[in-house]
């Protein structure tokens, strides 16, 4: 399995590298050379991916990857040519999926949160584009102004953005 070490300074990772070799050496195990390395994660381009976050410059980012991953799924539930009502689609479709990705992803970087969430509206704009027989993806101003944000929050979208501001408000 993938574990990280965590040193406060490169004598103490050589050091701890050596003991970790010794032993994965003596219990018939070997290190992957490719995910083995030392690094400065406080520094940029230094950082590793462990997770599905990635360590960097002294902060926690989502990955690539585990976004690319989210909108597939995101993709998946909102073909444009879905059927069911708004409110069933975000109730039982989505926002269980966003709210425990949002879970999972909290500790993050909050940079990629309102990309995210406009993403998911744009796919439901698409849909009710589609529904009232015009055409688009759901990213021109005038879907936005015929369904703006506050339209699917009224129904219940789970927003990563508003989610992430109430988990750091004092309580």
């Amino acid at each position: 399995d993938d574990f990280v070490i965590l040193c406060k300074d490169k004598s103490q990772a050589e050091g701890a590298l050596r003991l970790v070799r010794e032993w994965t050496e003596g219990n018939g195990l070997t290190l992957h050379p490719d995910k083995t390395h030392l690094g400065d994660c406080s520094q940029s381009e230094q950082g590793f991916e462990f997770l599905g976050y990635r360590f960097e410059a002294g902060r926690r980012w989502i990955r690539r990857k585990s976004i690319k991953a989210l909108r597939e799924k995101v993709r998946r539930k909102t073909k444009r040519s879905r059927s069911g009502s708004m409110g069933y689609i975000i109730k039982e479709e989505l926002n269980s999926m966003l709210r425990g990705w949002f879970n999972y992803f909290k500790h993050a970087d909050r940079t990629e949160y309102k990309g995210i969430d406009g993403f998911v509206r744009r796919r439901l704009r698409a849909i009710l584009l589609r529904r009232n027989k015009r055409k688009g993806l759901g990213i021109s101003l005038k879907a936005h102004c015929q369904w703006p944000n506050a339209y699917f929050a009224r129904i219940g979208l789970f927003t990563m953005h508003e989610a992430r501001l109430s988990a750091r408000r004092p309580r």
